[in-house]
């Protein structure tokens, strides 16, 4: 990057700050961005006459409201409700819910930022937005799980509809909070609409909706590699994370003939050289999914190596997938990876690496999907279900499966077309150009909006 390019960022950078002090998250998001897009919007200066870069970093609209309920022991609990509806250009606004302790604005809107750039790439009709609250599933009842998110509810169904707002899961909205979600707004309007995506297959959800991120993580990395004349097939991957997208992750690898050797939760990592094959990663879906248990429990139970408190980066890999959360990889932890061989990171989390580490993958040159486009398929298969929804009908396994394969291809093709350097492709620039372009022009042909 040029001098005068870096300046231009930075002075970008340094109103955004001003404008939104103490969001850090945000921050890394638009810069990110900002040093993708700032030489392409020089080339092309309608974008910055209309200041288009300004306009999609300030939401079009951010909704804070509490959300009181009332526990078992019949104590009245007070939380704080979220939902940044960032960008609708190209459609309704589109993103998961997210029930965690450290829910705040900035990682809202930081994850809505991306959610724009991210949905623009499915090729399906979907802007961008986020949400969520500061509540905490974990160790709650069903019955409190369903009181709060009922009021949570009471507040959001003002803000939301098929045509305006869908929102979907996220950490800590599964199934379960997705139907008494889906319960309390059917209740209060009266209506029986695609409101919500992530539904049971029985009430208008999507087959192949829960593996999408995974699998489509998946599908996106091979293309990666496909473009260098390899596979996933034979090689080694360290997944982080033991939730919804490591699960299906771990799947997908399998199927392609890879092998997974590491697993993740808050408390630490297994390392299992033998590989997690099926009936392994069955137990993992019971101890996670129904019985809500640490993944220590699987080193325990199978002779494996656990580490306490850290996360797998340290494990020699070909394929990295971190799949937790946010800045899960470390200026560090890139470094290791690299010197231990990994030829190629999927991020099946948002934004799972710092901006430092993404600067160390790049710099590397080796083969890296950021997180907007290499896990794009789960919000692509929820615009799938919403296509379903709108028809009041239901496509087969094989067929959401192949229409997520496809898309992925669709993705990973945007990013050739907008990324590559010479022999090399920068995957964060293609898809940052890829998702702008396609917003800033409905932008610009929508007028000052």
């Amino acid at each position: 990057m040029s001098k005068d390019v870096s300046a231009k960022v930075n002075a970008f950078m340094d109103k955004v700050i001003k404008k939104d002090p103490g969001e850090a998250e945000f921050h890394q998001a638009v810069r990110e961005v900002t040093e993708s897009l700032m030489s392409f919007l020089e080339e092309n200066p309608k974008y910055q006459e209309a200041k288009i870069l300004e306009r999609i970093a300030e939401p079009e609209r951010v909704l804070m409201f509490r959300v009181p309920w009332m526990d078992d022991k019949g104590e009245i609990q007070i939380n704080r409700g979220y939902r940044i509806e960032m960008n609708s250009a190209i459609g309704p606004y589109k993103g998961g819910l997210r029930f965690h302790p450290t829910v705040n604005l900035g990682i809202l809107k930081f994850l809505a930022f991306e959610q724009v750039f991210k949905n623009a790439l499915t090729t399906l009709p979907m802007g961008g937005g986020k949400g969520g609250a500061d509540f905490d599933p974990k160790g709650k009842s069903d019955n409190e799980v369903m009181r709060f998110c009922q009021s949570f509810m009471a507040e959001l169904q003002r803000h939301i509809g098929p045509d305006t707002d869908v929102p979907a899961g996220d950490i800590g909205v599964g199934g379960r909070e997705i139907g008494f979600l889906f319960g309390q707004y059917r209740r209060i309007r009266n209506e029986f609409t695609g409101v919500l995506t992530g539904k049971g297959l029985t009430w208008g959800g999507s087959l192949i909706r829960p593996e999408a991120t995974g699998y489509g993580c998946v599908y996106f990395v091979e293309e990666m590699l496909n473009s260098k004349g390899d596979s996933i097939k034979g090689k080694i991957c360290t997944v982080s994370g033991s939730g919804n997208v490591a699960q299906y992750t771990v799947e997908k690898v399998n199927q392609l003939g890879g092998k997974c050797v590491t697993l993740s939760d808050s408390s630490g990592y297994i390392y299992d050289p033998a590989g997690i094959n099926a009936e392994k990663l069955e137990f993992v879906m019971e101890l996670k999914n129904v019985r809500r248990g640490r993944i220590k429990e699987y080193a325990d139970k199978y002779g494996c190596k656990y580490v306490d408190g850290r996360c797998p980066w340290e494990v020699k890999c070909d394929v990295a997938f971190p799949s937790a959360t946010q800045n899960e990889i470390s200026e560090e932890d890139a470094k290791t990876l690299v010197k231990n061989g990994c030829k190629a990171v999927g991020e099946g989390a948002n934004m799972p690496t710092t901006f430092k580490g993404t600067q160390v993958f790049l710099n590397s040159k080796i083969l890296f999907g950021p997180g907007k486009a290499a896990n794009a398929g789960g919000v692509a298969t929820s615009g799938l279900e919403m296509c379903q929804n709108s028809m009041r009908m239901s496509w087969t396994r094989e067929e959401v499966d192949a229409k997520l394969h496809g898309i992925m291809k669709a993705i990973h093709k945007q990013c050739l077309q907008n990324g590559r350097e010479g022999n090399w492709v920068n995957y964060v620039k293609g898809a940052n150009i890829g998702g702008f372009i396609k917003v800033a022009d409905a932008m610009l042909e929508q007028g000052l909006v």
